[in-house]
């Protein structure tokens, strides 16, 4: 009886683990641009194993064999910026903040996940939620939620009345003053423990409002919002504890503050001068467009009654220079990452990015690196992601076509792997 519960867990836990090939049509070299055509690549668990020449068959008729013969087959895409907890919307989203309990946003976070996860993108960097966010990538990590691999600042850090204040647009009976647990700050010593908060709450990086935004409760869409030697000590805290800074920022002012200040990436960037730019360049600092955000917000604020009254004016005045600014910063050398901000606009829809970096002249080999390589770098995840070779996670994506030939092609990806499970086929 022994003998054969042990022969059954042997042949378990090999059926278990046992490779899987995909005989892949053209695959994707991101490191190099080029592409490589008929090639086998073989998975063992959630790591890539070897990538032979020709169309090897299993030996093993257990082994999963998957034909991709007629796709090109790409690296799982990384998109780094995102909300998992919120799905665009206009007036209701600003009654849900009322009547959503974080269960609710937890089990409508899960939705997300799994619809960014089809879209092809393996990876995201999640810059601020109510801390649900945290609790998603443990989830998804553990398996008990289909998702893609999130890192995550969990809560924002603003300033009093600025964009991130929890509070904005609640009557003043309503709240207490929020402060660093709550990811409002004032003060050196706020910034300090706003960040160790987030460090303690399980928080992959330090995001910060340096400006005003377009779709929080008050009227500046662009003005600096932190002194620069706040943000200093921001950046300072976060490096001692192992994190990079992400400064959402609109206005000029206030991501040259941020630039100066040490962070890592700025969001959006929408009226950035020239300044600005030979700053990020000197610093290498990374601006992440968010067009695809801009673009929206833009079109459903010409909609009578679809965004409160408050909003309008800040997404007609920034939504609509996003697209040059992200175009001349290109021009000029500036590191770009490839980031949307889907949350602000549909999830799902995040490959639509690739069409706009395309429609203002950024190369598609550039946009490519942009979601792969670049986005692992900056996330120290470079020998591990944003490429298709051995040793590497196992985060594979096909399309129908060429991305060279049709930028388009990324927006129906036709099979997805993560971490050598298929979610997609």
């Amino acid at each position: 009886m022994v003998k054969k519960l042990i022969f059954f867990l042997f042949v378990t836990s090999t059926l278990l683990s046992q490779d899987k090939y995909i005989h892949a049509g053209k695959v994707y070299e991101s490191n190099t641009g080029k592409y490589l055509s008929n090639k086998t690549i073989i998975i063992s668990d959630n790591i890539i194993s070897s990538i032979e020449d020709g169309f090897i068959e299993p030996k093993n008729q257990n082994i999963e064999l998957y034909d991709l013969k007629t796709k090109v087959i790409i690296p799982g895409l990384i998109d780094f910026h995102v909300h998992m907890e919120s799905e665009s919307g206009g007036k209701e989203k600003y009654i849900n903040r009322f009547q959503d309990s974080k269960v609710d946003v937890a089990f409508k976070s899960t939705v997300v996940a799994k619809k960014t996860l089809l879209a092809g993108f393996t990876t995201v960097r999640d810059v601020g939620g109510s801390g649900v966010n945290i609790a998603l990538r443990n989830a998804i990590n553990r398996g008990l939620v289909v998702g893609p691999r999130i890192f995550t600042s969990g809560k924002t850090i603003a300033t009093t009345g600025g964009h991130g204040d929890p509070t904005n647009g609640y009557r003043q009976d309503l709240f207490d003053d929020p402060g660093p647990q709550d990811g409002v700050v004032n003060s050196i010593s706020d910034a300090r423990k706003a960040v160790r908060y987030r460090y303690k709450n399980g928080a992959d990086l330090i995001k910060i409002t340096a400006t005003g935004g377009v779709m929080s409760m008050a009227k500046n869409g662009q003005n600096p919002q932190f002194t620069e030697e706040v943000m200093k000590a921001i950046v300072s805290t976060a490096n001692d504890y192992g994190m990079h800074v992400a400064a959402h920022a609109h206005g000029d002012e206030g991501m040259f503050r941020a630039v100066k200040a040490g962070v890592k990436t700025i969001e959006h960037g929408s009226i950035m001068k020239e300044r600005t730019m030979k700053l990020m360049k000197e610093k290498n600092a990374y601006l992440v467009p968010t067009i695809s955000a801009g673009e929206h917000v833009v079109k459903m604020a010409s909609i009578p009654g679809y965004y409160p009254e408050i909003i309008i004016p800040k997404a007609l005045e920034v939504g609509v220079q996003n697209k040059a600014s992200t175009k001349k910063a290109y021009e000029m050398g500036v590191p770009i990452s490839f980031g949307t901000d889907a949350g602000v606009f549909p999830h799902g829809d995040n490959a639509g990015e690739f069409v706009y970096w395309d429609e203002i002249g950024i190369p598609t080999e550039y946009s490519l690196r942009a979601a792969t390589i670049t986005n692992a770098k900056l996330l120290n995840m470079e020998n591990l992601l944003g490429q298709i070779k051995k040793g590497f996670y196992a985060d594979i994506i096909a399309t129908n076509n060429s991305p060279h030939e049709d930028i388009s092609t990324l927006k129906n990806v036709v099979f997805v792997m993560k971490d050598g499970k298929v979610y997609k086929k």
